[in-house]
């Protein structure tokens, strides 16, 4: 093995939270029953630096640093085992499909002809029970047409992380020297929004800032006719909390967009987060980390093979991704014993107090996990966010029953 294949990364650098990592019993969760729900996808950091330079980026700009210390990009040894690992356990849970997905840093930052290798290797090293989905989640800086006709070639569907307007973008997403990046995002989206590139457009994805125009920002977005649109809420947690200006302005911003994307004569695009709060009101399931109890079934491995847990925990503190293994020497299936990995799939059982007795329980589910980290007491806290959920959801969930009073009333007049 390449000395370069092997991490030198701390397991753990700041000391394990009191929760979960010191208080859930995992041994006794599954002496009573609780079974452990099966990894279906896998972000696989196929390369750890960036071009941009975005500021609010949770990888570069907060608490965990372990990016400085892992290899650039990563070994061919290490995904072949990824590939071995995820295709183990496949067979091992009967799942009909697993996803995979590239991600970093900046995913084609790793090139052409490594992509190629690597996305070729995952796909030999499943038999043909299990459905194998590829995508990519990129800046799009880099994404020309020759990348493109390679992506298509191998059925890989492309994500493209854009914040809005021009002006708006180019705010928070530039390179090192603050130049923007907007018109190079622009040029890949055109690529996407068109035959034959447009089958290879999995969607968008908007980190919002809530001092932008929010309609503004979702016509910018649905400019490229996105197939989904995904729209997160800035990493921050009560060690760390967001620069918040008003009590609810994450709320606030979310609520203009539901309104003018609720009330369209057509459905313009899926967004996942006001498709799941939709789902969930009405007594379904929903499938996002930003709401409700559904059980996380996400892994991620490093460029070093270091398995770990999703990488928005780097946001809490050094090290919270971390759970001490590798692919080169351990299966997936020894990560669903890890409490960080219990803690988010095992529902009501994982809340605070506050959030078990709340009337919007099954709905907000808390929120983001890692918007819930405190230092003092680790992630079994209500969010950060805690006033804008509670608002977004009162007012998604009025909305839903109003419209569903009148069609009662219609239906019986």
């Amino acid at each position: 093995m390449p000395a370069a294949a092997r991490s030198t990364v701390p397991l753990i650098v700041s000391p394990a939270p009191e929760w979960p990592h010191r208080v859930l019993d995992v041994a006794a969760l599954r002496a009573d029953g609780w079974r452990p729900t099966p990894f279906r996808d896998v972000v696989l950091k196929v390369h750890q630096r960036c071009n941009l330079a975005c500021d609010y980026c949770y990888v570069y700009e907060m608490a965990d640093q372990s990016w400085r210390s892992r290899p650039t990009v990563m070994e061919e040894p290490v995904w072949q085992a990824a590939a071995r690992r995820m295709a183990e356990h496949a067979r091992a849970h009967d799942l009909d499909t697993m996803r995979l997905v590239l991600h970093g840093g900046e995913p084609l930052m790793a090139g052409a002809d490594r992509l190629e290798r690597l996305i070729g290797d995952f796909r030999r090293a499943f038999d043909g029970r299990t459905r194998l989905d590829v995508q990519i989640q990129t800046n799009g800086v880099l994404l020309d047409e020759p990348m493109l006709t390679l992506l298509r070639r191998h059925e890989v569907g492309i994500g493209v992380s854009l914040d809005g307007t021009a002006e708006d973008h180019d705010r928070r997403r530039s390179y090192a020297n603050g130049r923007g990046s907007h018109d190079a995002v622009d040029r890949a989206l055109r690529l996407l929004v068109e035959e034959p590139g447009r089958a290879s457009f999995a969607g968008l994805l908007c980190t919002i800032d809530p001092d932008t125009d929010p309609i503004a920002c979702y016509e910018a977005l649905i400019a490229y006719r996105p197939p989904t649109l995904d729209l997160l809420v800035p990493h921050a947690n009560w060690s760390h909390p967001p620069a918040m200006s008003g009590p609810t302005p994450i709320a606030d911003w979310l609520i203009s967009v539901f309104d003018r994307w609720y009330s369209a004569p057509r459905r313009e695009v899926a967004i996942r987060l006001f498709d799941d709060l939709l789902a969930l009101v009405l007594g379904g399931t929903g499938r996002s980390e930003q709401v409700g109890l559904s059980p996380v079934a996400v892994v991620v491995v490093e460029t070093d093979g270091a398995i770990e847990q999703v990488d928005s925990l780097k946001s809490a503190y050094e090290g919270a991704c971390a759970t001490g293994l590798n692919v080169l020497d351990d299966p997936f299936d020894a990560a669903l014993s890890h409490p960080g990995v219990v803690a988010r799939q095992i529902g009501v059982e994982a809340l605070c107090d506050t959030c078990r007795e709340c009337t919007f329980r099954d709905e907000c589910g808390g929120g983001h996990y890692a918007h819930r980290y405190r230092a003092t007491n680790g992630f079994r806290n209500p969010s950060v966010y805690c006033a804008d959920m509670l608002k977004l959801v009162g007012h998604i969930r009025a909305r839903v029953l109003a419209d569903l009073h009148q069609l009662s009333a219609a239906e019986t007049a």
